[in-house]
């Protein structure tokens, strides 16, 4: 089942991706040859209206092929792609990815309505010698209010004591059938963000406990918070990058591939069918985030290359095209392999593989 999960999501990623350019590339006029999930021999294979739609045996992405996608072999025609203005042929590059990005919104947006999970506002633990435990916070406490400000789940509670700018706070807790309100002074701790970045941040030494809950909004208050909240994963996701390719952050802390993709889908598909939505959500978003950087093959790199053309009036010569793709298709096949190295790193696989080997002998 883990597997069937893992492949459904994979390929509602990747329809979802290539229905994108084949919608707006009919709409344009262009005729679309070959709809494929899935990359090798041909698994099934159907013709409809003029396109050949094909589930391939290898399930780790797709394509669409068009008439003339290729300048080598674009004759001129109406309804091939590179016939097609620059607008057009950017439209259709670009709609992969939006799709997604829409995907990601409508599953944030599904999320909130059916319960957005987080971790409820329970302390799991008063840390020995911080402002918490001097001030009579114990293990089990449930944080109802600071300052007078609900606290629904964790996240409340760690922004509003981080960002608080006042000398002490006042924190309403349940303990048992009781309500107490107590008085905390914080300190400032020297830590590291996601980023690894270290950070002055105001605390007063409390730990969550792994108590999971579900906050269910309104229709309304769901399109605000997916939006919100797809922002934040837009904005971590291309700092991490830039992080990375500045050397600041570490590519095994911000990359993962299909392996490690399983592994998140396996545990969010156990913890409820929520969790698994929001995953995927969260993948799409990835998914069109990594398609637009402007790198050749990706999506990002055909825009940049029609970008280029528009600015030049022509597009570059051939020969020129050619040795860029050759270049990019080495990198993304370079990053594949460092990415498959970091999920088999990660998951202890290299060691097993490693101590079979010496057992072995070899």
């Amino acid at each position: 089942m883990d597997f069937i999960t893992f492949f459904i999501v994979l390929s509602i990623l990747i329809l979802v991706h290539e229905l994108g350019h084949f919608i707006v590339a009919k709409r344009c006029g262009v005729k679309v040859e070959r709809f494929a999930l899935g990359f090798g021999p041909k698994l099934l294979s159907r013709i409809y209206d003029g396109t050949e739609f094909a589930l391939c045996l290898i399930p780790l992405g797709g394509y669409v092929k068009m008439a003339g996608d290729e300048r080598t072999q674009c004759k001129g025609e109406a309804q091939e792609f590179c016939s097609q203005p620059i607008g057009h042929r950017a439209l259709i590059v670009l709609m992969g990815p939006v799709v997604n990005y829409a995907l990601a919104y409508v599953c944030l947006v599904l999320v909130f309505l059916l319960g957005y999970p987080c971790l409820s506002n329970k302390i799991g633990e008063a840390m020995t010698g911080y402002p918490a435990e001097t001030a009579g916070l114990k293990t089990g406490d449930r944080i109802l209010r600071i300052n007078g400000q609900p606290m629904d789940h964790w996240e409340d509670v760690q922004t509003y004591i981080s960002t608080s700018q006042t000398d002490s706070l006042v924190v309403d807790v349940q303990r048992d059938h009781e309500t107490l309100s107590l008085t905390i002074i914080p300190r400032k701790d020297v830590l590291e963000n996601i980023f690894g970045q270290k950070e002055n941040v105001r605390v007063i030494g409390i730990k969550p406990t792994d108590e999971m809950i579900l906050l269910r909004y309104g229709f309304g208050q769901s399109l605000t918070n997916a939006f919100h909240r797809l922002w934040e994963v837009t904005w971590m996701t291309y700092k991490a990058l830039y992080r990375m390719m500045t050397g600041a952050m570490s590519p095994k802390d911000t990359m993962t591939g299909p392996i490690g993709i399983f592994f998140i889908v396996q545990k969010a598909a156990a913890l409820g069918f929520t969790y698994l939505v929001y995953i995927v959500g969260t993948i799409s978003a990835s998914l069109a985030i990594f398609n637009l950087l402007p790198l050749p093959v990706l999506d990002g790199g055909h825009l940049l290359f029609l970008g280029i053309e528009k600015i030049r009036g022509r597009a570059l010569s051939q020969k020129t095209d050619d040795a860029i793709n050759k270049v990019g298709m080495s990198l993304i096949l370079c990053l594949a392999l460092f990415v498959f190295y970091i999920d088999f790193k990660r998951f202890g696989w290299i060691e097993k593989i490693v101590g079979i080997w010496q057992h072995l002998g070899l």
